[in-house]
């Protein structure tokens, strides 16, 4: 009988294969599903996957800035570019740290 973290490995490369090729997650569920492939096997198989993707993804160093300007009917500035202030996280708000 073949080891159970052996054939989730092997559907986690199947998935990663086939998602890098342009196929959808349902359709390569539907399809080891077809194949005989429990449930389960393949939920670990995908939560596998996504772990090992999400480590992948470079870390945001800085937030983004967000600015607002208010134009005129003609696409001209009334007022100055105006930068919204940082605003504390709920924790420094709670315990001003």
């Amino acid at each position: 009988m073949s080891n159970p973290q052996n054939i989730t490995q092997q559907l986690a490369d199947y998935i990663e294969k086939n998602l890098a090729k342009g196929y959808t997650l349902d359709s390569l569920k539907y399809s080891l599903i077809s194949q005989g492939y429990s449930k389960i096997s393949i939920e670990n198989s995908i939560e596998l996957v996504n772990k090992k993707n999400t480590k992948n993804i470079p870390r945001i160093q800085e937030r983004p800035r967000i600015t607002y300007r208010i134009l005129s009917q003609d696409n001209k500035p009334i007022y100055e570019t105006i930068s919204i202030p940082k605003r504390k996280g709920f924790f420094q708000r709670l315990f001003g740290v």
